[in-house]
Formats: C-alpha cells, structure tokens, sequence
C-alpha cells in the first residue's frame, strides 16, 4: 500500500454514498496533504436524444453541477483543505472517472457504492465495479 497519495480524486453525483465518498476523501486529503479533485459527471446517455433537448437539458444540469460543486469547495476548505479543483464532464460517469485518473496521475480514488437514481442493492453499482477493475490506481469505495 502506497504511504502517501498526493492526487484525490472523489466522484460526486449527489447520492448518499457520494456524499460518505467525499467525506471519507476530505479526510484522506487532510491526512496525506493531498490535492482533491471533485468530479461530477452528467451522464450524456440520460439526456435528451434531440439537439435542441440536449443543448437546453445540458446547460440546466451543467449549472446544477457547478453550483454543487462550488459547495464542495466550500465544504472541504471549512474542512481545512484548500487544494480542491471541481471538474464537471459529460459522458459515461464509469469511463470519465477512469480517463480523469489516468489523465491527471491520480492516486486514490473514493466513490459511492450506488449513485443516485440507481436502485440501491446490497452489492456494488455498475459504475463502482468499472472503476475498481480499470482505474490506474486503488479505489475505495464507500457505502
């Protein structure tokens, strides 16, 4: 196990477990003075097919995620973490969040076992199993 984690990475989709993830990451930031990279992520293939649909429902959610993610900032810095970047991206959350990492030498990442509209099951969620089995780096994952 590495001793020390300078890049952080926690998806957040505005879920209970997201919401123990960027807990528990907060936490791993402080404890390694590590950079924490919050990542939202509007999953493209639960907007609207039509282009005009699309370009209004993206901007709305955009907006939304953006003023969450300010939150976080402001939660993590009350928290005595001031090396926080929010990210916003479009896709497919499990494969953003494995590119993100890769992307940005990222060492640990925290994410929620199930995430929000999913139906919450005793085992781990689709996007939680993508990520722990292609992510460049360890992964906890948080119930």
């Amino acid at each position: 196990m590495m001793s020390n984690y300078e890049n952080i990475l926690v998806a957040v989709d505005g879920s209970e477990h997201a919401e123990r993830a960027f807990n528990e990451a907060i936490e791993a930031a402080k404890r390694y003075d590590a950079k924490l990279y919050v990542i939202s992520i509007i999953n493209d293939s639960e907007l609207s097919t039509s282009a005009f649909s699309f370009s209004k429902i993206y901007a709305a959610e955009k907006e939304q995620a953006e003023k969450e993610l300010l939150k976080k900032v402001h939660d993590a810095s009350r928290s005595e973490v001031d090396n926080v970047e929010p990210f916003v991206e479009l896709g497919s959350p499990k494969e953003k969040i494995v590119e993100f990492a890769k992307n940005n030498e990222i060492d640990l990442i925290f994410l929620g076992a199930t995430g929000k509209g999913q139906i919450q099951l005793s085992r781990i969620g689709s996007t939680a199993a993508y990520v722990v089995n292609h992510a460049p780096c360890s992964v906890t994952v948080i119930r």
